[in-house]
């Protein structure tokens, strides 16, 4: 039978995302439930095609994924009824941001296993899916994935994540350092466990993704957390004026994290309010 590769020790480790391969990690699955969850806000042209590639060799095929939700943020496309037929279940959300359709994603499914992807990328391959929840499947003792690549800006590799390299990254080896080592730290695909994710809050906004990982790193350590590495990732490159936004979202949630302030408005976790409330923190 197909055997899953053993896990480098505790770092948080990194893998690369080619080592796990979906028959085997389906053979090894048992009854665990695997959930894909796309949050998305006017992705009609991408999402339909990650869904259907989901669907098609996860579900179907190797049967390692059981379900496909996609959160549609209020969108004004065909997003929704693009997901739809290509086989996922829509659930709307709230329109509050990317950690409140995060955090009504995993509301919504039911996988013992979740796995976030992002609804923009143009060069989406399965294999996304297949080395995030690869480390979750092969070693009891993994409470969080956090998928990094490469990002092309304009068709030059190695000049995407803007925010990342000028924000995230100078932020976290200020303020907090423990988390230096994460390559990737905005990135939107990440899985992890059910009970750990349900027993942290959601950051509303942009900077749930940096969140995250402070909160399970604090909660449950740094040597519980794995990073995989994906390849190489293409997506929407949004104007520099909407990065503007983003780049302070994320400031203010690692200066939240580090204990500097100001206050960032987040959804308490599932394990502590069925309704998901706001509160700041």
């Amino acid at each position: 039978m197909a055997t899953v590769p053993p896990l480098p020790g505790r770092g948080p480790a990194t893998v690369p995302g080619s080592s796990f391969d979906a028959a085997a990690l389906a053979a090894v699955k048992g009854g665990r439930r695997v959930s894909v969850c796309l949050p998305a806000r006017d992705e009609e042209a991408t999402v339909g095609p990650i869904v259907a590639a989901v669907h098609r060799r996860l579900c179907l095929q190797h049967r390692l994924v059981d379900e496909i939700v996609v959160v549609d943020d209020g969108s004004t496309d065909a997003t929704a009824a693009a997901a739809r037929a290509a086989g996922a279940r829509v659930v709307p959300g709230g329109g509050g941001g990317k950690g409140e359709a995060m955090q009504a994603g995993l509301a919504a499914s039911d996988g013992d296993l979740v796995v976030y992807c992002d609804a923009d990328v143009r060069s989406f391959a399965t294999a996304f899916v297949v080395g995030l929840v690869g480390p979750l499947l092969a070693d009891a003792a993994v409470t969080f994935v956090k998928a990094f690549y490469d990002r092309p800006f304009d068709g030059r590799d190695g000049e995407g994540g803007r925010v990342t390299e000028l924000m995230a990254k100078p932020a976290l080896r200020v303020l907090l350092p423990a988390l230096a080592g994460f390559t990737q730290p905005l990135a939107g695909e990440c899985a992890g466990r059910r009970d750990v994710l349900e027993q942290v809050p959601f950051v509303r906004g942009y900077g749930v993704d940096i969140a995250l990982l402070a909160d399970v790193a604090g909660r449950y350590g740094l040597g519980s957390m794995v990073q995989v590495d994906l390849g190489r990732r293409v997506h929407r490159n949004r104007p520099l004026a909407e990065l503007g936004p983003q780049a302070e979202a994320v400031l203010r949630t690692v200066l939240s994290r580090a204990g500097a302030g100001p206050c960032v408005a987040e959804l308490a976790s599932l394990a502590s309010s069925s309704s998901g409330g706001l509160r700041t923190a």
